[in-house]
């Protein structure tokens, strides 16, 4: 069981590491990371302070939530992936940078999915968002 600390729970939360964070699919899991960047200030172009929550976040553990739709299954099924998700992710959760942001949404495929099966694609899908981007030339 994941502590209440590394959980994430309002829709702001999951909505900001949605939409900021890096997307990898692998198999029956959907992966979205964000991991906070710290900021240099010397690249500031304004004159005015800003309010630093690198510092806040850095020091704070990295957080996981969870979005497995109707579309996986019943509720039976839709918890019993659940539940094998917030296993996974406990394991995994400590090798993530400080202050980290981890959204995993479970796709259909993951109501057949064996355990090991899970594991593998969770740990794909992991890799691929945290490799740096590479630039597409034209």
């Amino acid at each position: 069981m994941l502590a209440a600390a590394q959980r994430l729970r309002r829709s702001t939360d999951f909505a900001a590491a949605v939409r900021g964070g890096r997307r990898a699919g692998r198999g029956a899991v959907v992966v979205h990371l964000s991991v906070p960047v710290l900021a240099d200030p010397n690249l500031s172009t304004s004159s005015e302070p800003v309010r630093d929550d690198s510092a806040e976040q850095s020091s704070a553990s990295p957080r996981a939530g969870f979005v497995v739709s109707k579309a996986v299954g019943n509720a039976v099924i839709r918890n019993r992936v659940k539940r094998r998700l917030r296993a996974l992710v406990q394991d995994r959760l400590t090798a993530l940078p400080a202050g980290s942001t981890l959204v995993v949404r479970a796709l259909p495929a993951a109501a057949e999915a064996s355990y090991p099966r899970l594991a593998t694609d969770l740990d794909a899908a992991i890799a691929v968002a945290r490799s740096p981007r590479e630039r597409r030339s034209r």
